[in-house]
């Protein structure tokens, strides 16, 4: 990832910040007029040669921006002794262009790095039946690659020999590894189990679905802001007003007779006083104070811009596993059949599952223990590529794994009906009874979703690439009417879009890669920070460090309050500066006394917004929801997984 001072806007912003501070400090302290007057003018040139240097060019392209304007006032400041006011000028504009900057190229860097999910090398069959290592980019639909256990597999494609699973959780958000066998889809960068598979390439590198997903967010965040062009065109003509004003105020009198001290001190105070300092702070210390009052309560957002995007969400759409869910599976069910108690199906199931890594193997292990129940030595130990376990127990060989692969579909009906995972279980041939397994809702999730229905006025919408049945049993658990399952990456964005297209602004909170494009394309973007990928946590404009769902109606309460105080600061910095424009073009505004409006009016709304500071927490967010912590990410050795 990028560094701070890699940028070279960082390290400029940060000296004319230096300069200014010193400047200020030596000013304070009766120091020698030269001394901090070289301090200012040091950080004129340190934090205003850039976007001075772009103001001309945009000159010489007929266009006048905000930025140019301000270097001027800057300048014009110092003309009539102002240094001061002219160096706070340049600072402020320095450190909010760096900060755009940095995080510009932190999210390019972390859409860059998704195209490393997909390995560089792969292994082609060759006609002759040999072997041959070659790039992923060279790989051509119809070729044939060979996929070893643990590997990740290098191409979309269809398998056309052998059987394993792939964790596939990057690309459609699926808690568990999927069974993969003669005819099943495979997408590059996800994860090959233990078996062997034979893939046949169906897309070129550039129209895999991780390539697809890089385009996306590209795509997304280049037109997340609509309203950009807007700002630009008031921007440009309040820039040419104040310009022409200024200049007005300077010509005029001295065409009528006036002297040039006297007019030149008229049209800097216009310039001064007409410059939107006290605009951006009415806006800016509202916004910081409540990503800070966010901060303190565990929740990142990535700038004042998001802050109040956040505050006009009416929709919000979740994700489910590892957001709405632990992404954790547990065991909620223990169905014997004849002649097996449930406390004897369990030991047996679990002593089978002991040597096993999966996620399956290891909730039922943990079930067990949970429940007290003795989990016996097993021998024999094998694990069976898309099948599941099979071990000796005993006296008795225990085969543990899905209904499709040992048998036992119909046992298997009810479980899978309700949206869950059935685990069949076999001793010495025999049904023995049906595991059922699923990932649990978090426990403040159908408290989320009531108290996000009540700020929007809507309810939630689940987007998932999990299956319709799990997906209606979540939604049934935590109140959720609209459920939308079997989605890829595009088809999330494609209903952001819809719901964006009927009227909606969607906020969007996830925790996976998969998740990445929509929340890129939403109108802003939420991730869970404790397990969510690189690429959610950059793509997402706010992320939950805590992974507590109840911080997200929280923070769009706090942001629809700073809202309310931006707007309420604009009217008193808009009163203050048509106050004392008219008053320096109607009569005659003395220079400190329009300095001192200026800066009062400054101080004014700053002090106001950062009353957010002192928004006090909701006591069901002070209890931490310490019953709601998981796991945030598997450890590294359940990432080889025996297969199932």
């Amino acid at each position: 990832m990028t560094s701070i001072w890699r940028l070279a806007e960082i390290r400029w912003a940060a000296l004319a910040t230096a300069l200014f501070a010193a400047g200020a400090l030596t000013q304070l302290a009766g120091g020698p007029a030269w001394a901090w007057w070289s301090l200012y003018l040091a950080c004129y040139l340190a934090g205003g040669w850039e976007p001075a240097l772009a103001g001309l060019r945009a000159l010489r392209d007929r266009c006048l921006d905000v930025d140019l304007l301000m270097v001027v006032a800057a300048i014009g400041a110092a003309a009539i002794g102002q240094v001061f006011d002219g160096a706070l000028l340049i600072v402020i504009f320095a450190t909010s262009g760096a900060l755009e900057a940095f995080a510009t190229r932190r999210t390019e860097d972390s859409v860059r790095s998704l195209l490393d999910l997909a390995p560089p090398r792969a292994t082609l069959l060759t006609g002759d039946g040999g072997e041959q290592v070659v790039d992923t980019a060279e790989l051509g639909v119809g070729d044939l690659v060979l996929v070893r256990p643990g590997e990740r597999i290098g191409a979309d494609g269809l398998v056309v020999g052998g059987q394993s699973e792939a964790d596939q959780s990057t690309i459609t958000g699926e808690p568990l590894p999927v069974a993969k066998a003669e005819g099943d889809e495979v997408f590059a960068g996800t994860l090959n189990g233990a078996g062997t598979l034979t893939v046949k390439v169906s897309r070129p590198a550039a129209e895999t679905v991780v390539a697809r997903i890089v385009a996306m967010v590209e795509e997304a965040s280049a037109t997340k802001a609509p309203t950009q062009l807007f700002v630009e065109r008031i921007e440009q003509r309040y820039s040419v007003g104040v310009v022409v004003a200024t200049l007005a105020l300077f010509g005029i009198p001295l065409l009528l007779g006036a002297d040039l001290q006297s007019a030149l001190l008229r049209a800097m105070t216009f310039m001064i006083v007409a410059s939107p300092c006290a605009v951006v702070l009415a806006t800016m210390p509202p916004l910081l104070a409540a990503i800070a009052n966010a901060g303190r309560r565990g929740v990142l957002v990535k700038s004042a811009v998001v802050l109040e995007r956040l505050g006009t969400a009416t929709t919000v759409a979740f994700d489910k596993t590892g957001t709405l869910t632990t992404g954790v599976p547990r065991l909620t069910g223990v169905y014997p059949g004849d002649g097996f108690g449930t406390q004897d199906l369990l030991a047996l199931a679990a002593g089978a599952e002991h040597a096993s890594e999966h996620p399956l193997g290891r909730a039922i292990v943990a079930a067990a223990r949970a429940d007290g129940v003795a989990v016996p030595r097993a021998g024999e130990f094998t694990a069976l590529p898309g099948r599941g376990v099979r071990a000796r127990v005993g006296e008795h060989l225990v085969e543990v794994g899905s209904a499709t692969r040992l048998g036992g579909a119909e046992a298997a009906a009810g479980v899978e009906s309700a949206g869950q995972t059935a685990v069949v279980v076999r001793v010495d041939g025999r049904l023995a009874g049906v595991l059922a397994l699923a990932d649990q809702a978090r426990p403040d999730a159908a408290a989320c979703v009531a108290r996000l229905r009540s700020v929007t006025g809507r309810s939630p919408v689940l987007l998932t690439g999990d299956n319709a049945r799990a997906a209606q049993r979540l939604a049934s658990e935590t109140g959720i009417r609209d459920v939308r399952a079997g989605l890829l990456p595009e088809d999330k964005v494609a209903a952001v879009r819809q719901l964006e297209a009927a009227g909606e602004r969607v906020l969007v909170v996830g925790d996976g890669v998969n998740d990445a494009p929509a929340l890129a394309a939403a109108h802003a973007g939420v991730a869970m920070g404790q397990a969510g990928a690189d690429v959610t946590l950059e793509t997402a404009d706010a992320v939950i460090v805590r992974d507590r769902l109840a911080m997200v109606p929280e923070v769009l309460e706090l942001s629809r309050r700073a809202r309310r105080f931006v707007r309420a600061n604009l009217v008193l910095a808009g009163t203050f500066i048509v106050v004392l424009v008219a008053w320096d073009i109607l009569g005659h505004l003395p220079l400190p006394l329009g300095v001192a409006g200026h800066e009062g009016s400054t101080i004014l709304v700053a002090l106001n917004g950062l009353r957010l500071l002192r928004t006090k927490r909701r006591r069901n967010v002070d209890a931490d929801d310490r019953s709601s912590a998981v796991p945030t990410r598997l450890p590294e050795s359940a990432r080889k997984r025996s297969s199932r």
